[in-house]
């Protein structure tokens, strides 16, 4: 059983269970429905890279409270990664109210931390709020590359964050 953010409890090797806390860096996955495809294979590529990531579709449970528990993953998160395209700039909805709240949430953060990463989905550009202060990475042509980029990234800040 998962408690999120938290850790998992295990069957014991006789019997019982054993809590195995988590520690991996947490990291929220913002997008628009239309591109869920997109941001399912993030999440499973980050799960896969050693990250925690958070996504609503497999992280909220029935009947839970789904504005506060976001709000509460992005308060709790360790970066904020958001996925742009052509569909997720005209959408009115969720994807634009975590935006806001990510930027809100990163004034919080030293300057110099990468807490927001702005990832395009395809040719689709920036918000030019976003663009003129943080350096986006794009996921197409070449996906691997692009993932390859932002988990480089995320693991070097962790990595000066555990220092400090």
């Amino acid at each position: 059983m998962e408690i999120d953010g938290l850790g998992t409890f295990v069957p014991g090797a006789r019997r019982g269970f054993r809590f195995l806390p988590t520690n991996r860096p947490k990291v929220f996955v913002a997008y628009v429905q239309e591109d869920t495809a997109a941001a399912e294979r993030l999440f499973d590529g980050l799960s896969a890279s050693g990250f925690d990531p958070w996504l609503d579709r497999r992280k909220l449970l029935p009947g839970q409270n789904w504005p506060r528990s976001i709000a509460e993953a992005i308060d709790t998160t360790d970066f904020f990664l958001a996925c742009f395209s052509r569909r997720s700039l005209t959408k009115k909805g969720g994807f634009q109210a975590e935006i806001r709240y990510a930027l809100e949430c990163a004034r919080s953060v030293p300057l110099g931390d990468i807490f927001l990463i702005p990832a395009r989905l395809d040719a689709s550009p920036v918000p030019a709020r976003i663009q003129r202060e943080l350096q986006y990475i794009d996921l197409f042509p070449d996906w691997d590359r692009g993932f390859r980029r932002i988990v480089d990234a995320m693991r070097r800040q962790a990595r000066q964050r555990a220092a400090a």
